[in-house]
């Protein structure tokens, strides 16, 4: 079987629709309709529905959708293994969304460097529902989330809890507090708009990624919330000091991966991750390493 029509499938279920699984794909909606002709006709069955919504599964498709991934990630476990580089055993391919890679992924390099040099490695940051499908197709063998959603096949576990604390670069400041700039730190934080913001306008500056607000603050002064692990230094250098009294917020990180690794690359890949989270000592919250979904 073509394994596009695979990965087309799983595409199709992620997105909910034939119409955002061919943008998701980058592929004409045609092609994605010629595709899943292609699968049913192989399988003999119909296995999507639809309608006005978008598409769901029929009973064949929940059927197929039990094996589909196991496909797509034994076809990517197959390539992996034919392109491993001269000298090396095995490759490991890790993703972690933007606002987790550092300083974890960074001190994992270097424990994977320590510890397993005879693995090559390929690394990459992105969004959160990309690295998702990239684990679920095989790409990545694993990946460093905050807030992942439940996919079939693919096991969670809490990794590592992380404290968002609030930072401000003018402390104890009179004649008017410094800007607050409100990052993105998913919607439960969302919902909560930092101290004294009650009641006032919304703030005039609002980011996406932890590390832009931090690097403007840094630079044109203000204050906010961030991972304590990437604002110790300063703190330690005094550009940045705690705001006092203010709350502090559990910032979770999940390890997601396919669950399936013979060959224990993957173990050794997770044993790392979990070490550099107990060696570290600036804010990380170690987890108990029980699997666990997220919240």
């Amino acid at each position: 079987m073509d394994i596009e029509l695979a990965r087309t499938f799983l595409a199709i279920v992620a997105a909910g629709s034939f119409v955002r699984a061919a943008e998701r794909l980058n592929v004409s909606q045609t092609t994605v309709s010629a595709r899943v002709r292609s699968l049913e006709e192989q399988l003999r069955r119909p296995l999507f529905v639809r309608n006005k919504a978008g598409a769901s599964l029929t009973p064949a498709g929940e059927s197929f959708l039990r094996h589909a991934p196991a496909l797509v990630q034994l076809w990517e476990r197959a390539r992996h293994e034919v392109a491993v580089p001269r000298g090396r055993r095995a490759v490991v391919a890790i993703g972690a969304e933007l606002s987790l890679w550092d300083p974890l992924l960074v001190q994992w390099l270097l424990w994977m460097g320590r510890t397993a040099p005879d693995v090559a490695l390929r690394v990459q940051v992105g969004r959160s529902e990309d690295l998702m499908d990239q684990v679920a197709e095989g790409v990545l063998d694993l990946a460093v989330l905050y807030a992942p959603r439940y996919r079939p096949g693919l096991a969670v576990e809490l990794l590592v809890e992380e404290k968002l604390v609030m930072v401000t670069t003018s402390p104890g400041a009179r004649g008017g507090a410094p800007p607050y700039v409100h990052v993105d730190w998913g919607p439960e934080f969302a919902l909560w708009k930092g101290p004294g913001q009650a009641g006032r306008d919304e703030p005039a500056l609002h980011v996406g990624l932890g590390p832009l607000g931090l690097g403007y603050i840094l630079a044109a002064g203000g204050s906010g919330y961030f991972r304590m692990g990437a604002v110790r230094p300063y703190l330690e250098g005094g550009q940045l000091q705690l705001v006092s009294g203010a709350p502090e917020f559990v910032y979770p990180a999940y390890a997601v991966h396919a669950g399936t690794d013979d060959a224990g690359v993957v173990r050794i890949a997770l044993d790392g991750l979990r070490s550099v989270v107990r060696a570290d000592g600036t804010g990380w919250v170690a987890s108990a390493g029980t699997p666990e979904a997220p919240g």
